[in-house]
């Protein structure tokens, strides 16, 4: 019997340890107490690592982890692990996505109760400055207010029924949801972001990406009511801290109850001086009922991945360039790229996606399909999608998937076309390799193009009339914009397109100033 070892580098529920102690063919290595040089030096050893967020999956840690077959995050955030890093030692890694579901939850509403009561403060009023001041204290109910949740998944649908039996009308925004998935529950969906910003409360429940960093930033705190609540339990810079700041300071913003940061321990937070203000250090996940079930679940996979049976939530896909032809892996690389792209350039529920590969990369349709996969729904469920769940994910979503494969390619030797249905219409890009190392995007939607999929990108389609380059430069120009590269397509129609490579992150009011001018059919923003 062959024995595999399992190290646990940071504290779990001791059910974690029970769980793998108890198997024949499996020894544990307990490293909590060990410094991080002394885990360096033992490390070497193991075939499964469960760790959490005290340990960083570095190139320092996988450089001595010789032996590592997958690495197990004992909680939700990746932050702390170098997912690439992995992939090119062949090591899977996982997570523990929804063992602190109804943990995170509960916080919330703890929160939302919070900040509609005081009761933090009245607490501290009463016990610290033996105050027994009723008048001071006055709250709001919640029942007949209007709560919008940005981000209606996992966590946001379940605080929507909770805070439903409280009273309270719900507002839902999620682009990537069936909007049934609220309104079957007697609850409002919106596409307008503006309906969430007129609610009484407001509570956040998304993954942390370029689209929802600062989402709740100057400009839409400026557009809430007087006296709004807003709740974050998910991830700090989900609002942007600064202007959070000035709304509580102001009084545009009530109260707020916040559990994340963006750094952490923020034990120095500007925000701690604020009296209207509830704060928690990051204790979402800490309830021993789910601190039990994240290290049970991390156990489980770390026993599956010892004994090769599943890899459960596996955030990576170790690619072995031995195993593959030398062309084949450049172009898995462009279709999730590409499918990325057309996800972030067509922002809404995904309907169908389909592959066509042409050349003889056109054998290897299926695993581009599972790439294309893992690139489009990134966009919407972030680090939960994963090369194992990504066609799970798929059919769960309702998502219709095909490929085709065309032997040969009449203009290309091998080349792939990704075509994306959402909601709001159809995205379609094609893209090849050149010498077998350099990828490029050679259309989107019909119009020719020639660029790398690497950088910030505006698309910008227009009527094809003189004075549009003209025009966007200098909107770019004002708001201190550099532009790295400009690309145009010209198509049928009198329309054209441009692809715009800028130095500078674009926000949504530059886009809205690009977006009003009277030649600009659409435009949207991507980052690779």
């Amino acid at each position: 019997m062959s024995v595999k070892k399992v190290i646990i580098c940071d504290a779990i529920h001791q059910k974690g340890f029970e769980l793998l102690g108890k198997e024949e063919d499996i020894e544990v290595i307990d490293a909590v107490s060990l410094s991080k040089d002394e885990l360096l030096d033992v490390v070497g050893v193991a075939d499964i690592a469960i760790t959490r967020s005290p340990t960083a999956i570095d190139d320092k840690f996988l450089k001595a982890a010789k032996n590592l077959k997958a690495v197990v995050r004992a909680g939700v955030g990746v932050d702390n692990v170098d997912l690439d890093g992995c992939s090119k030692r062949g090591i899977i890694a996982m997570n523990v996505p929804t063992a602190n579901t109804i943990a995170a939850v509960e916080m919330t509403m703890a929160h939302i109760l919070s900040c509609a009561r005081s009761f933090v403060n009245a607490n501290n009023n009463l016990k610290l400055q033996r105050e027994w001041k009723r008048e001071k204290w006055y709250g709001v109910e919640l029942s007949g207010k209007k709560l919008g949740i940005i981000g209606f998944g996992n966590i946001g649908s379940r605080v929507a029924i909770r805070a439903k039996a409280f009273g309270m009308d719900i507002v839902a925004y999620d682009p990537y949801i069936e909007p049934s998935k609220a309104t079957d529950l007697g609850m409002t969906y919106t596409e307008n972001f503006d309906d969430i910003l007129a609610c009484d409360f407001i509570t956040i429940h998304t993954p942390k990406n370029k689209e929802t960093t600062d989402i709740i930033s100057f400009d839409e705190i400026a557009k809430m009511k007087d006296g709004v609540r807003l709740i974050n339990c998910a991830r700090g810079s989900l609002y942007n801290e600064k202007a959070l700041y000035e709304g509580i300071k102001s009084g545009k913003i009530a109260f707020a109850g916040i559990d994340v940061f963006s750094y952490e321990p923020a034990t120095d937070h500007p925000l701690l001086d604020l009296d209207n203000i509830s704060v928690t250090p990051h204790l979402g996940a800490n309830t021993y009922e789910s601190q039990e079930k994240i290290a049970t679940q991390a156990a489980e996979c770390a026993l599956n991945a010892a004994r090769g049976i599943t890899y459960a939530n596996a955030l990576n896909l170790p690619i072995k360039a031995e195993d593959l032809p030398q062309n084949v892996v450049p172009y898995l690389e462009l279709t999730q790229k590409m499918s990325y792209f057309c996800a972030q350039i067509n922002r809404s529920q995904i309907k169908s996606i389909k592959i066509k590969a042409e050349g003889d990369v056109s054998q290897y349709a299926k695993s581009l399909l599972t790439f294309s996969l893992v690139g489009a729904l990134k966009e919407s469920v972030g680090d939960n999608i994963n090369y194992v769940n990504a066609n799970y994910v798929a059919k769960e979503k309702n998502i219709e998937t095909t490929f085709e494969e065309i032997p040969n390619s009449s203009s290309y030797h091998n080349k792939v076309t990704i075509t994306l249905t959402t909601n709001k219409g159809v995205t379609s890009m094609g893209g090849t390799v050149f010498d077998d190392v350099e990828q490029r995007i050679v259309n989107i939607n019909g119009f020719g193009f020639d660029f790398k999929p690497k950088g910030k990108m505006i698309v910008f389609k227009n009527r094809d009339i003189p004075g549009v380059i003209a025009s966007i430069a200098t909107i770019l120009s004002k708001n201190s914009i550099n532009i790295a590269d400009f690309r145009l397509g010209r198509g049928k129609h009198d329309n054209a397109m441009a692809v715009i490579l800028v130095d500078e992150p674009i926000d949504k009011k530059i886009l809205s100033e690009l977006n009003s001018l009277d030649a600009c059919l659409w435009v949207s923003y991507a980052i690779l």
